[in-house]
């Protein structure tokens, strides 16, 4: 004859934290520092969905209670950042700027962007170089002093743009030998 055992089922305690956190621990097992049994065990199963029931803020205590003492207070006033923003800092003065071609920085590719209408200018004085591309207005943009076949003379180039939400005009010159020269920007009414 043979003899059979049958395993019985592990048991669970129900233990909450200072902080009102629940978990689970085996009946067999010592309950760890910091955690207390509520008086409910079973299997895993009936042990997990009492904690369902029963936890329903996940937050720990301490942070329930801090939120619940700053809700009526009045918020902070956040200082004003005294760092002027990207478009004042670019609508203050001329600041040196260069035309940002690729992959080849030539005065006719140059020429071939402004056909196509949109240059991007690089603002070099900014920390790591602010680009911008400029969606040009062909009837303000002048050409006349420029002579792309031979790489001199100057451009002025004028397009829109949206920097840091706000719509803008840049202005630039730019000599055709350097492809660098004078920029800034102008606020958009």
């Amino acid at each position: 004859m043979t003899e059979t055992t049958q395993a019985t089922e592990p048991t669970y305690h129900v233990v909450v934290n200072d902080e009102e956190q629940y978990s689970i621990w085996p009946t067999e097992q010592d309950i760890p520092l910091g955690w207390k049994a509520v008086g409910r065990t079973g299997t895993k199963e009936e042990c997990l969905a009492h904690i369902e029931e029963v936890w329903t803020d996940m937050r720990p205590r301490s942070l329930r209670e801090h939120m619940a003492a700053t809700a009526d207070a009045e918020p902070e006033e956040v200082p004003a950042d005294p760092t002027p923003s990207l478009v004042e800092r670019l609508s203050a003065a001329e600041q040196p700027i260069e035309a940002s071609l690729r992959p080849e920085r030539t005065a006719s590719a140059l020429r071939a962007a402004i056909d196509e209408g949109y240059v991007i200018v690089r603002f070099t004085e900014t920390r790591g170089g602010t680009e911008l591309g400029i969606q040009l207005d062909q009837g303000a943009t002048d050409l006349a002093g420029a002579d792309f076949a031979a790489g001199s003379g100057e451009v002025k180039l004028v397009g829109t743009l949206t920097l840091d939400f706000e719509p803008v005009r840049c202005v630039a010159r730019i000599d055709l030998a350097t492809l660098a020269g004078q920029g800034r920007l102008e606020r958009v009414a």
